[in-house]
């Protein structure tokens, strides 16, 4: 088991998309829960998972806004 994930792996596993009900996944730098469907991804903040529909970005546009930092 990973100690190093920003949430607990029993948390991961109950949560699931507010906006489609699918599950959420961990994005690969580990800042945000990805839904395996609609692909908006979730922000982490201090550990808690934000699952507010009104702050999902979709994946795509995630990749890009790091790509012009």
């Amino acid at each position: 088991m990973e100690n190093d994930l920003p949430i607990s792996p029993e948390l991961l596993e109950i949560l699931a998309c507010p906006s489609c009900k699918s599950e959420v996944v961990l994005t690969q730098d580990r800042s945000g829960l990805e839904c395996t469907a609609c692909h908006l991804v979730y922000p982490i903040r201090d550990g808690i998972p934000v699952m507010l529909i009104d702050e999902a970005t979709k994946a795509s546009s995630a990749s890009e806004e790091e790509a012009a930092e």
